[in-house]
């Protein structure tokens, strides 16, 4: 049997950086790595399909799921995951001083449906009880204009939902005072430098923690899909790729362990990797549908009472039936 060549598209995180150098392969294939920003790696995804293994939003993936028309299948392999209270900007001067406070406002999004806006609503109704329809929502670019969503979905009729002007960034909205809060992965340039932008949660960190101890939830922001027309030609694609991205995080958190030399540039890594053990467990960043029931649950959850899909997915129907019944030793 010939080899199958794969290109791969991802950022190169520490746990997937032996994918990049060679030292993990893909059983009975031939790898080809494109490292790439994750904003990158989803446009040319979903919109040409253009690498056999790509990092995907677990959230648009949800939404084509739903709809019958992914091109990718994914796999359990959640290669971001970050809690997201850090990521929720404001204007201080909208007497915005606690989440409760968002309600009425004008909040902008890059897109709607990307998956750290998914998480912070559900949040913040569950916690908060600050629901969707009590804010006005509006999307955009974060730094270049002109920014639109490669997926469409179903919106409630109370979700006031529109685009900013094409020729206009949510940074710069929020600088100068369009809209008065932003939820956003990525930090808008306008914050540190425009005095009336701060975050929501200043202690975001005691935030999360305080998350994780209530719910037991890591949120997970990304997997990665195998291109559908080459799992179905090769059906032992989904277990194959699976072991390696497992193998390559087992090599990742052993150099991470590591304190004769330092493999991240931060002087007290492995005092970090102690303390978040002590928090969130031996393996604090799992793969695997079983070890992450419960976050994708509650991802199923938000995605169809937000209005993300038009009915609670299962997870059975995220991933193929191989990747959910691995053997065991």
């Amino acid at each position: 049997m010939s080899r199958v060549t794969l290109g791969l598209s991802c950022v190169a995180y520490d746990r997937t950086r032996a994918l990049f150098d060679g030292r993990v392969s893909i059983a009975g294939c031939d790898l080809y790595p494109v490292a790439m920003s994750p904003e990158e790696a989803f446009h040319r995804a979903f919109r040409h399909q253009e690498f056999d293994v790509s990092e995907l939003s677990m959230s648009s993936y949800m939404v084509q799921v739903a709809k019958g028309d992914c091109p990718y299948v994914g796999i359990p392999v959640f290669l971001s995951r970050l809690f997201r209270h850090s990521s929720i900007y404001i204007r201080t001067d909208r007497g915005i001083t606690r989440p409760e406070d968002l309600c009425g406002k004008v909040v902008g999004v890059p897109e709607y449906q990307m998956t750290v806006a998914l998480w912070m609503r559900g949040i913040l109704a569950d916690e908060y009880g600050v629901k969707p329809a009590d804010m006005r929502w509006r999307t955009g670019g974060l730094e270049e204009a002109g920014r639109g969503s490669f997926v469409s979905f179903p919106l409630p009729p109370d979700v006031e939902l529109q685009p900013i002007p094409a020729d206009q960034t949510l940074s710069a909205q929020l600088a100068d005072g369009r809209i008065d809060a932003l939820l956003s992965a990525r930090a808008p340039s306008c914050f540190g430098t425009v005095p009336e932008v701060a975050r929501l949660f200043p202690d975001y960190r005691a935030a999360e923690e305080a998350y994780f101890r209530a719910t037991r939830i890591f949120p997970i922001m990304h997997l990665v899909g195998i291109r559908r027309s080459l799992v179905e030609r090769f059906p032992w694609l989904p277990v194959n790729v699976f072991l390696a991205f497992e193998e390559a995080k087992r090599l990742c958190m052993i150099d991470l362990a590591k304190i004769g030399h330092l493999y991240t540039t931060l002087p007290w890594a492995v005092d970090e990797l102690a303390r978040t053990r002590a928090l969130m467990g031996e393996d604090f960043w799992p793969y695997g549908a079983d070890a992450n029931g419960h976050v994708l649950e509650r991802m199923t959850h938000y995605a169809a009472e937000q209005g993300l899909t038009a009915r609670r997915l299962e997870v059975s129907e995220l991933f193929p039936a191989s990747v959910l019944a691995l053997a065991k030793v």
